[in-house]
């Protein structure tokens, strides 16, 4: 069940953190790691809001000891008054990212098969969505230094419970999933577990393809990289531009609306959540984490004849990167 590239199992070679729920998919691929031999650790979050997750989070603590992993909670008691599934996640990635600093993971492991990446598809295909939007659910990418990896993309919700059901490995039901006021879980019980269920080889093949063509399609025209500092060259396409802006954001760890695209391209800079600077001249679109450093004035007056934006500014003299953009 787990089909994975070379490039995968290079990566999954390296110190991996597993995103576990003890529910039906997350069970599955704790035991297809331990199948394939992979090492890794477990990470959970309990919101305190179903009284099944302590029972959840025993089971997590259970499979830990058995089978020798360390396990990271976070036992989250603040209430969540709005928004849960948005929040929940902020929640969730805040402490994975915590986590993977303090105890130098290299990737976090999530569980996402075929009927999430039709349910995310079709969501972002209604609620307005290009190519890359449709196609970014990918089973490696860039989280901001660390990776993600989805090993279970290419496998549907029916092939996991028949892999649990033949070995007899125990999981838990989530009763909030059946609740379709949240959007998630109206898109799954009404369209993609159906689609998949019916469709299953042609969904599998159109992902293919259209995989496929996002990456010849939006390849970037990168010049110049060091450390978070990224270079590229200015096409005379703006929604080119943004797509290649977006692309370096998510690296980076960030998802931006629709409306701060278009403000970027309007106003040819911006700064994300007071944390990375994004600038556009005539000839290269600059990107980079937000410094603000007192800079001694031959270096302003350097970097005012380069044509640096003020806002890369910053991060270029912390970190002494000296460049020559001619």
């Amino acid at each position: 069940m787990l089909n994975l590239s070379e490039h995968t199992k290079t990566l999954l070679k390296k110190k991996n953190l597993l995103a576990f729920s003890a529910g039906v998919d997350s069970s599955t691929l704790f035991f297809l790691l331990l199948e394939h031999k992979i090492n890794f650790d477990i990470i959970i979050v309990d919101y305190n809001i179903r009284k099944q997750s302590k029972e959840e989070i025993k089971y997590a603590k259970y499979l830990s000891s058995k089978y020798n992993k360390k396990i990271h909670l976070l036992n989250y008691t603040e209430k969540i008054n709005s928004n849960f599934e948005a929040k929940a996640r902020e929640i969730r990635y805040n402490f994975f990212e915590k986590v993977m600093i303090r105890e130098a993971y290299h990737n976090i492991i999530t569980a996402h098969q075929l009927n999430d990446k039709l349910e995310w598809f079709l969501m972002q295909f209604t609620k307005g969505a290009g190519l890359y939007e449709l196609t970014n659910m990918t089973k490696t990418s860039k989280w901001g230094n660390f990776h993600k990896i989805k090993p279970l993309l290419d496998t549907s919700r029916d092939e996991i419970y028949q892999y649990l059901k033949t070995n007899n490995i125990k999981f838990f039901q989530d009763e909030s999933n059946e609740d379709e006021n949240h959007k998630r879980n109206f898109f799954r019980n009404n369209f993609s577990n159906k689609l998949i269920n019916n469709f299953k080889d042609g969904i599998l093949n159109s992902f293919k393809y259209l995989d496929k063509d996002s990456k010849s399609l939006f390849k970037l025209n990168l010049i110049y990289q060091e450390k978070s500092l990224y270079i590229l060259k200015k096409n005379k396409d703006n929604n080119i531009n943004i797509r290649n802006i977006d692309i370096i954001l998510k690296k980076l760890g960030f998802l931006i609306s629709s409306k701060t695209k278009e403000e970027i391209i309007k106003q040819k800079q911006s700064v994300i959540s007071h944390k990375i600077a994004v600038s556009i001249n005539d000839n290269y679109i600059f990107i980079s984490p937000y410094k603000k450093e007192t800079i001694e004035k031959t270096k302003k007056e350097e970097y005012r004849i380069k044509k640096i934006p003020p806002n890369i500014r910053g991060y270029i003299y912390k970190h002494k990167i000296h460049l020559n953009l001619n």
